[in-house]
């Protein structure tokens, strides 16, 4: 007598069969599972705020270099000493006019020299935002001008700018690795006239009677 096997019913049972489970209902699960976990990130750690004269023109981006102009225009300058007191960071500010304009009381454009009451000054790490710091310097005589900051005391690359708010909104810019106790601030040097000017290269050009 014949016996013919029974056909085994457990092997037919999708949930234990491996190719199901991993590709059937691993793989989708999976997806969904990283998508929502983009997504969560996405919301909670955005992106950190731009910390300059950017500005958006369709879908260019621009840089904004008018008040750079304007410090270069007027001969603006300045040094920034810091001294660091327990645990906050005293920092002193000269600001520097050029004689001429002492001399005459007036910017370069006519407008009367004044000192304004106030500076902003703005600290940016270069990679880290959570030490970045912003304060305001105010005037104390002459041209000077004083605050302070509690800065992180890790040696790193720094941004720095000291800005005037107000009618001449100038500002100066610099870059140093901190601590530092003197930094100093002058005008960008891009906006001098002879490094604005293309030179001659007539002296280069092949001769019109050279023959070939």
């Amino acid at each position: 007598m014949k016996i013919t096997p029974k056909p085994n019913k457990q092997a037919n049972i999708w949930y234990k069969n491996y190719m199901v489970l991993i590709f059937v209902i691993g793989l989708p699960v999976l997806v969904v599972v990283v998508c929502i976990f983009f997504i969560i990130y996405s919301i909670k750690i955005q992106d950190s705020t731009v910390r300059d004269d950017w500005y958006m023109d369709g879908k260019t981006l621009y840089q904004d270099a008018s008040r750079d102009k304007l410090s270069h225009d007027l001969g603006i300058s300045g040094i920034m000493r810091l001294t660091q007191e327990d645990q906050m960071t005293r920092v002193r500010f000269e600001l520097n006019y050029p004689a001429q304009s002492l001399a005459t009381q007036t910017f370069s454009d006519g407008t009367p020299l004044t000192y304004p009451k106030s500076l902003s000054v703005r600290i940016s790490h270069a990679t880290d935002n959570d030490k970045d710091r912003d304060f305001i310097m105010t005037h104390q005589t002459d041209n000077s001008y004083a605050g302070e900051v509690k800065l992180d005391p890790t040696p790193a690359k720094y941004y720095l700018q000291v800005s005037n708010d107000d009618d001449k909104n100038w500002r100066l810019v610099q870059h140093e690795n901190l601590p530092k106790q003197n930094i100093a601030f002058v005008p960008l040097a891009s906006f001098d006239e002879e490094r604005s000017a293309l030179p001659d290269q007539r002296s280069r050009r092949p001769s019109a009677d050279k023959s070939f």
